[in-house]
């Protein structure tokens, strides 16, 4: 049955879909049903029409609740109970007042709550969706890559070894094609695909040879296709009917801190009991009182929110990544940038420009074949100045361009018939094209490997037999050129009667035709890049299938450091796992080298106890992209397989963004930490200022609705603020952070004492020195609620840096900082001179006097570790 109506009414159903047969009808047929042409593809004006009834190309509807459901959801959380539980007794003990203020705290905190959950969520949803892979579309007679969420039935689709299938579709075109379905229909075996056949309409999907179904992945050769089926109607979907959204796993971090937490609650519930029945028995105050400072007290201690706080650190920072270029994947990788010790690198595109040229031609007599061979044996499309595919090939076709071949005439003249693509083992490809009389072979490769099948040689005068003197002279020729740095390709042809059945009768006695050098400069800001990490205690290292002399000119020119020694895979394949520990510590160039050296160099570092961050571009490239403590893949030229291998993706392929991001991923964990350090200070200090007074016998220093309210203040700077922090100056001066040290290690434990010390001698002071020198409660209540804002502000901004002086790094750097301590210092001004919110809080006019007092006791008790910071400081640079 010939389908008719997948395209005109794209939301049929799926049991309709089922009927629908593509194998069964010729490529033409299908590109005529579907309403498109398989040159210019469909227009964009179309494509978005067939957009809006076929809906986006996913497995589901993400669903995402409104503002009212996730604000109605926070209230159900037991602090939020707590608080609403502690107003409803203000209002049942005949405190009105107390209990509305009471309220709108609760409306501010879970309006704030709410927005920084969303802020997160949308920082998540936001890189998941620039790591959503892309598809190769034919698209207003031009090929661009756009999301996939974005295909619609009819789209002309260009596939390519190493890219997954977007959709599902009916081959018009394949040349040496195979696709690893295991994914589909449990077969271990990549199958060749063939345009030409048309299939009985009930063969089974595992045998549908002319159809590439959504979610498998090309493994060899290249194809187009018209697409057939989206989203919830692909095979893919109506067989398996999986969610498309996975839920972020939570990291060493978080589940360490949720551990932390729950330690910690009982610590601050323990407090929270003991001090109103402690106030009740030994400062024999109300029991109504001390009831209600219990609650508040339990409320503000009890330290819930700091899962949400490294939650919202580590989401907002990936986001922060991606703006420059550096796309997270998962969180964890947030955690492990500030820890790496080596970065294991590509050389193209990465530390060079990926801005190939051809330079030179040798022999120059045979320019002309040498130019037809890189097109023909070529699977670049140039579209303008842009260009889809290998960077080396988009050169190829220029550099043809340049000397006067026509393109469009030369692919005529040739049409490729099947091809065999490119292998690390192999070091070639080979295309064969139909010529009058037969079939022409086309071999490209690394001229070691094109050599190695080379019988015959074309020369001034026409082919000659080619033995070892004649190789030996063509590899000296290769030295003489990748010592200037250039990538050096070679080339070769015969003629054959028949298509060549395997590989290796398709590449065996060629003729060689000669080498071209591309020359890819190296990018100017890269040096700077690698000595910065260098000052980071960070060894950057080239792991390259080129040259091992274009590797050392490229790799002296962007200042790598060691001995200038250059070891190549095939000397690698000599070395034990024992010995290879010993190399990859002294020597920065690997060059000549497949995949699974890689991987190998990657398993040495790290059995020395390196933490390394690799770059990865194609499908043999995912198990060292897997295998590295951070994989890096590649954006603009990596394959599907190696993103998904890796647990960060590079948009710009550029080392100066890893440089960027290890600096990023280095101030969110310090960022984090302070954070922390501020949020776990302030609580020690609140129970601390809060215990002394009963011990003294004398009232508590905050009304329960002060303490509420100091709440509200504390979380803010904690969740919020703290993110902002601009990073410190030494910050790539520092060594990486150990990943086995302990979060909470003695160093941050004694700055959290210590801050703690500081704002509670500061608060204490204040209240006591008002409460002896008679003052009645509510003014000394009145000094410490105001020492608190004020001090509890100055130890943020203390807490911002762990070294540098505040003064140093600059007071008005962190902008949010700023506008949260102004607002916290205006708040205090205002309920302590406007009468109805003194009447509301529970506070009292101050005198010039003790607003001194206040300033003095709180910037001594928050500042004297700053004077630390600035001889420490001082000393160290």
């Amino acid at each position: 049955m010939i389908p008719t109506k997948t395209l005109i009414e794209p939301t049929a159903s799926i049991s309709k879909q089922k009927k629908e047969t593509w194998q069964a009808i010729p490529a033409d047929q299908a590109v005529e049903t579907l309403q498109t042409n398989l040159n210019s593809g469909l227009t964009s004006a179309e494509a978005r029409l067939r957009l809006e009834k076929s809906g986006p190309n996913r497995l589901h509807e993400e669903k995402r609740e409104p503002f009212w459901e996730e604000f109605i959801e926070e209230l159900r959380e037991p602090m939020i109970l707590l608080l609403i539980f502690t107003g409803v007794l203000y209002a049942t003990l005949g405190e009105l007042g107390d209990a509305i203020t009471i309220f709108l705290v609760i409306l501010i905190l879970n309006t704030i709550e709410v927005v920084n959950e969303q802020r997160a969520k949308k920082a998540i949803s936001a890189l998941q969706k620039l790591a959503e892979p892309t598809a190769l579309v034919i698209r207003d007679g031009r090929p661009q890559d756009i999301p996939v969420e974005r295909i619609v039935p009819g789209d002309v689709i260009l596939l390519q070894a190493g890219r997954r299938v977007p959709a599902d579709a009916r081959l018009a075109e394949s040349y040496g094609m195979a696709v690893d379905e295991s994914s589909l229909t449990g077969e271990s075996v990549p199958v060749d695909k063939h345009a030409a056949l048309t299939i009985d309409e009930n063969t089974p999907l595992a045998e549908r040879y002319n159809m590439a179904f959504s979610g498998t992945l090309v493994t060899r050769g290249r194809g187009k296709a018209v697409v057939t089926g989206t989203g919830m109607t692909t095979e893919l979907g109506r067989i398996a009917g999986m969610a498309r959204g996975i839920k972020e796993p939570r990291t060493p971090l978080q589940k360490a801190m949720e551990e932390v937490s729950k330690s910690l609650v009982w610590l601050a519930l323990a407090f929270s009991i003991a001090i109103p029945i402690l106030g009740v028995l030994i400062a024999h105050q109300p029991i109504q009182t001390m009831l209600l400072t219990g609650l508040s007290l339990a409320f503000a201690t009890i330290p819930e929110e700091m899962p949400i706080i490294i939650t919202m650190v580590l989401a907002l920072g990936a986001y922060r990544l991606s703006k420059q270029n550096a796309i997270v994947k998962h969180l964890k990788a947030v955690e492990t940038l500030g820890a790496v010790t080596v970065i294991a690198t590509d050389k193209t595109g990465t530390l060079t420009e990926n801005r190939m040229e051809v330079s030179e031609v040798s022999p120059i007599t045979n320019q002309q074949r040498i130019l037809e061979a890189g097109v023909l044996c070529n699977d670049t499309m140039i579209n303008g100045e842009k260009s889809t595919g290998d960077p080396l090939e988009a050169a190829l076709i220029r550099a043809a361009q340049r000397n006067g071949i026509e393109i469009a005439h030369l692919e005529s003249a040739y049409p490729r018939v099947t091809e065999f693509s490119f292998e690390n083992v192999r070091k070639r490809m080979a295309v064969v094209s139909r010529e009058d009389g037969g079939f022409r072979i086309w071999v490209k490769g690394a001229p070691e490997g094109v050599l190695s099948v080379s019988t015959h040689q074309l020369t001034d005068t026409g082919t000659q037999p080619m033995g070892d003197p004649e190789k030996g002279a063509i590899l000296s020729k290769v030295t003489q050129m990748a010592e200037r740095g250039l990538r050096v390709i070679a080339f070769a042809e015969k003629r054959s009667p028949a298509v060549p059945a395997t590989q290796e009768e398709a590449e065996s006695d060629v003729t060689f035709l000669g080498l071209a050098g591309l020359a890819d400069p190296p990018r100017r800001e890269v040096r700077d890049a690698i000595k910065t990490m260098q000052g980071a205690g960070i060894r950057s290292i080239m792991v390259t299938g080129d040259h091992p002399l274009t590797a050392r000119a490229i790799g002296q020119q962007v200042g790598l450091g060691g001995n200038g020694r250059v070891m190549t895979g095939s000397e690698l394949d000599t070395l034990n796992d024992e010995a290879l520990q010993e190399v990859v510590e002294e020597v920065s160039i690997f060059a000549r080298t497949a995949p699974e050296h890689k991987l190998r160099i990657v398993q040495a570092l790290e059995a020395c106890g390196e933490r390394v961050a690799v770059t990865g571009d194609g499908v043999n490239d995912a198990p060292a992209l897997a295998a590295a403590d951070i994989g890096i893949a590649m954006g603009e030229t990596g394959s599907d397989v190696a993103r998904e291998a890796g647990s960060m993706v590079l948009a710009d392929d550029n080392y100066t963004t890893i440089a960027n991001a290890v600096r990023e991923g280095r101030a969110l964990f310090a960022n984090l930490k302070k954070g922390v350090r501020y949020y776990l200070a302030i609580k020690v200090a609140l129970v601390s200022v809060m215990l002394l007074p009963i011990l003294l016998q004398i009232p508590v220093p905050f009304a329960p609705v002060q303490i509420i309210l100091m709440e509200l203040f504390m979380d803010l700077a904690a969740s919020a603020a703290f993110v902002a922090e601009p990073a410190e100056g030494d910050l790539m001066r520092m060594p990486p952070r150990d990943p086995k040290a302990p979060f909470m290690d003695k160093a941050m434990i004694a700055s959290i004492l210590e801050g703690a010390a500081g704002l509670f001698a500061a608060v204490s002071a204040a209240y006591l020195f008002t409460w002896y020198r008679g003052g009645d409660q509510i003014v000394a209540q009145t000094v410490a609620f105001a020492a608190w804002m004020m001090g509890h502000v100055l130890l943020a901004f203390n807490m911002r840096s762990e070294r540098q002086p505040i003064l140093q790094l600059g007071i008005f750097s962190n902008r949010l900082m700023v506008a949260w301590g102004l607002a916290a210092v205006a708040f205090i001004v205002l309920v302590t001179t406007i009468p109805p919110l003194q009447t509301s809080l529970k506070t009292g006019f101050l005198t010039g006097h003790q607003w001194l007092m206040i300033v003095a006791f709180t910037f001594v008790g928050t500042f004297w570790f700053e004077a630390r910071k600035l001889v420490t400081f001082g000393r160290e640079h």
